[in-house]
C-alpha cells in the first residue's frame, strides 16, 4: 500500500494485535476500517470518540487520496477538544489517515489509556513524545 501523503511504499507493523500501515518517510499511519476500535480497546468509549468526528468541510488542508480505494477523502473534526484536530477518513469507509504525531494525539484527548501502554508503544514505534 502507497502512503497517501508522499506516495511511496507503507511497512506493514503489529501493534497491540493490530496490523497498521506506517510510512517510514513521512510518519503517517493508516488504520484499516474497524482497527481504531480495536486500538481503543473501550467499546463504549471507542463508540463516543468515533461518533465525535464531525466533517470539516471549510478545511483548507490539502485533500488526500484513499491508499485503498483511491477516492477523495474527507477531513474530519475528531472530538471537542481545541485546537481542532483533523484526520483523514475514507469517504468510502475503508479506514482512516493520521499524520504524525496526531493518533498519539487521539489517545491523550480521548483519555482512553490510563496506564499509557498504548503511547508508551507508539512513542517506542515512531518516536513521537
Amino acid at each position: 500500500m502507497d502512503c497517501p501523503v508522499c506516495k511511496n511504499a507503507m511497512i506493514t507493523l503489529e501493534l497491540h494485535d493490530v496490523e497498521i500501515d506506517y510510512c517510514t518517510d513521512c510518519g503517517g499511519i493508516w488504520l484499516d476500517a474497524g482497527e481504531l476500535e480495536l486500538l481503543l480497546g473501550e467499546p463504549e468509549k471507542a463508540g463516543q470518540l468515533l461518533g465525535s468526528f464531525k466533517i470539516d468541510s471549510k478545511s483548507t488542508e490539502k485533500i488526500r487520496k484513499c491508499p485503498i480505494c483511491d477516492k477523495k477523502m474527507k477531513k474530519v473534526i475528531v472530538g471537542p477538544s481545541k485546537p481542532n484536530l483533523l484526520i483523514d477518513k475514507c469517504r468510502k469507509g475503508d479506514g482512516l489517515w493520521f499524520d504524525k504525531g496526531e493518533l498519539h494525539d487521539i489517545f491523550d484527548r480521548a483519555e482512553l489509556d490510563k496506564d499509557n501502554k498504548i503511547q508508551k508503544l507508539l512513542t517506542d514505534m515512531f518516536g513521537h513524545n
